[in-house]
């Protein structure tokens, strides 16, 4: 039986959203674990994780590149983030204190506290542009208020994410100061604004924008 989850371990986290994309990332291990964190990554815009180990399990995503081979540090050269996610926690030791002799951020499946990770991937409800994470000492408990949350969730409020992002790029645009820009889009997560959006789709809040701030015609 595998330790309490690193979840427990990381009492001072500082949440953090990662770009991916581009990143080389190494999973050491083959199994369930092991596909879990590489379908998560690749559902977050990864496009170069590798997985090292001798046997891969069949839910391990086919867009993973496979290495087929007994864990040892080069595997780390080039990387830029690390997952220790194999069943053997003197495996998983041995790829925390190598990803840490190179200066990289590694997550251990499995808790030690002479050898932690850096960091734990919480639990995770992704809607369009929303992401919400949610990390609360358990992996059970912090899934369980991932689906509570799950089913409170407003579909506008993924409409208004997705317009928000064709939006954001006209109000920053503009020659206002830090400070109006962000009370603009202050105003674009208030109520008038979900109403403009719910009435006339993307272009009727963009409407709506201009007639609150004509000055954003120039941007």
């Amino acid at each position: 039986m595998w330790p309490v989850k690193i979840d427990s371990l990381v009492p001072h986290a500082y949440p953090v959203l990662l770009d991916v994309r581009n990143r080389a990332i190494v999973v050491v291990g083959g199994g369930a674990v092991a596909a879990r964190k590489a379908r998560g990554l690749l559902e977050a815009g990864a496009t170069r994780v590798r997985c090292v180990a001798l046997e891969f399990c069949d839910e391990l995503p086919s867009a993973v590149e496979r290495v087929s081979a007994r864990y040892g540090p080069d595997y780390l050269d080039g990387a830029a983030l690390v997952f220790a996610a194999t069943d053997r926690p003197e495996v998983n030791e041995a790829v925390v204190r190598d990803a840490h002799a190179r200066n990289l951020l590694v997550n251990r499946a499995d808790a030690d506290e002479d050898e932690p990770g850096d960091f734990a991937t919480p639990a995770r409800l992704r809607q369009g542009e929303v992401v919400v994470t949610v990390s609360a000492g358990s992996p059970a408990l912090s899934a369980a208020i991932r689906d509570r949350l799950a089913e409170r969730f407003e579909p506008r409020w993924r409409e208004m994410a997705g317009a928000m992002r064709e939006l954001r790029s006209m109000v920053k645009a503009s020659e206002q100061s830090i400070e109006e820009r962000r009370q603009i889009l202050r105003e674009l997560a208030g109520q008038e604004a979900f109403a403009a959006l719910e009435q006339g789709g993307v272009e009727g809040l963009r409407r709506w924008l201009l007639e609150r701030h004509p000055e954003l015609n120039h941007a």
